[in-house]
């Protein structure tokens, strides 16, 4: 079973420490050596790379590592640093300058003030699926694990300069859009089909890159997109997540093979959930969806361990998984990490970030 990932930069002066519109330089410069591999997105401080899709972890690590020091290096000779977090950390213009192109400028034109926040930075995983159908049942499986990984990759605690109290800012920001956040339980591939084109008839989204869900059907590639997870501070912390989504969809394709119904947690309860995780990341409580009842995130995330760990031992990854959460329980997150380095001032925030890059 295939991984890939999208990934989301921001480029910051050095300097002032301030993210930077120069993105076009920087990927003009990286494309002579990555190609279609990374490209711009809506706003002029972002940066996009996207890996092949692998079956080996490791192969998917060292492309990682060499798209990050091919965007770095370019970076560098524009007299720029990068940085992966779910959102910048100082101070920006709002609204921040977008990128040229039609669709920019139509969301602009339809979306208003929500664009004005969307210089926050995910990372989109991407694993192979043979159908529409499976995916669509796959998703209703996997639902219900979206605030443990939300607490596990969360990486943007500060916005504008200060610090939110949340672990993941970005979630909370992501979820303003009117199709965003956990998705709907799919009855049937008709009801999915049928609820995208009222969200687009009635000019909810743009199109089907508008559904904006933390986990969706892949329009333009055979794939279930899991877009859950703030952009990840270093390679280890994306290994890590790539290992669990991939073990939780190879689990999900186990149940639907063997006619194992999904838990379904209403829609409400499960959005509370993930704002919770978004909240308190690793280092507080979580809601246990079958109890109803806070739970320490720790002891979710070990139960989630406990689910995959068969996919785990198949695909060779439990290893990676057992020593990369034994690292996040010693070191914390990317929001705990990023809130230690910045306890005197968010600037130092931001030069850790630029050393865990």
């Amino acid at each position: 079973m295939t991984v890939g990932a999208e990934e989301e930069y921001l480029l910051v002066d050095p300097v002032t420490r301030a993210v930077s519109p120069e993105a076009g330089k920087v990927v003009a410069a990286a494309s002579a050596e990555l190609g279609d591999l990374v490209t711009t997105e809506i706003t002029r401080y972002q940066v996009e790379v996207r890996t092949d899709p692998h079956t080996s972890l490791a192969d998917f690590a060292a492309q990682i590592r060499s798209l990050r020091s091919a965007v770095s290096r370019a970076a560098a000779d524009n007299g720029l640093a990068v940085v992966s977090s779910g959102t910048p950390v100082l101070e920006h213009p709002l609204p921040p300058p977008v990128t040229d192109g039609r669709r920019y400028a139509r969301s602009v034109a339809r979306f208003g003030a929500l664009d004005d926040e969307q210089s926050v930075c995910a990372c989109h995983l991407h694993v192979a699926m043979p159908d529409l159908d499976t995916a669509l049942k796959v998703s209703n499986h996997i639902r219900c694990w979206l605030p443990v990984v939300v607490a596990l990759s969360a990486n943007s605690p500060f916005w504008q300069g200060r610090d939110t109290r949340y672990a993941s800012w970005r979630t909370m920001t992501w979820a303003r859009w009117p199709a965003a956040g956990p998705p709907p339980h799919f009855a049937s591939r008709a009801h999915f089909e049928d609820l995208v084109a009222d969200l687009i008839d009635s000019e909810t989204v743009l199109d089907r890159g508008g559904l904006y869900w933390d986990i969706r059907p892949s329009h333009h590639v055979p794939t279930l997109e899991i877009r859950a997870a703030d952009a990840a501070a270093t390679t280890e912390d994306l290994v890590l997540l790539a290992a669990v989504v991939r073990a939780l969809v190879a689990m999900a394709l186990t149940d639907v093979a063997a006619g194992v119904q999904p838990a379904r947690p209403d829609a409400e309860t499960l959005r509370s959930a993930c704002w919770r995780a978004a909240r308190d990341g690793l280092t507080g409580r979580g809601l246990d969806l079958g109890s109803r009842r806070l739970t320490p995130m720790t002891a979710l995330v070990d139960r989630l361990l406990a689910h995959i760990r068969p996919a785990l031992e198949r695909h060779g990854d439990l290893h990676t998984v057992t020593a990369g959460w034994k690292r996040l329980r010693a070191l914390g997150n990317g929001a705990v990490r990023q809130r230690t380095a910045g306890r005197r001032s968010p600037v130092d925030a931001v030069d850790h970030l630029i050393r865990e890059f």
